[in-house]
């Protein structure tokens, strides 16, 4: 095995441990919560090639809402889609798009962009 086998196998292996972590490693994820303020809650996210933060908890029984600040003009990321509330709003209409979140409950609201390939969720606690 010559000196440039040698390196090609190395970078064979390095980059399948890449795409093996990629895929499968345990990613740390931004969690935001929300302010609470004259008896309504507000949290931002901030969509810049993704959701930052990506989860974002509310206190249950107080009226809430997520502001969707608009920082990437991208056709993906353009939409988010609420499924489970049955919301697609269009995000570059204006610089903050707000959606109200019911939080008569607990549970976890998922969101993601128009083209499903960016994720996000509203926890109720």
């Amino acid at each position: 095995m010559n000196a440039s086998q040698v390196i090609v196998l190395i970078v064979g292996l390095l980059l399948i441990a890449f795409i093996l972590w990629w895929f499968f490693g345990k990613h740390t994820e931004a969690v935001g919560q929300s302010t609470i303020v004259n008896q309504a809650q507000n949290a931002t996210i901030v969509v810049n090639g993704g959701y930052s933060p990506s989860t974002v908890v509310l206190k249950k029984g107080v009226p809430g809402e997520v502001n969707f600040e608009m920082h990437d003009s991208t056709a993906c990321l353009s939409h988010v889609v609420f499924e489970q509330l049955g919301v697609n709003k269009d995000l570059t209409k204006q610089k903050v798009t707000t959606v109200k979140i019911p939080t008569d409950k607990k549970g976890t609201f998922n969101f993601a962009c128009g083209m499903d390939m960016f994720h996000g969720k509203v926890v109720v606690k």
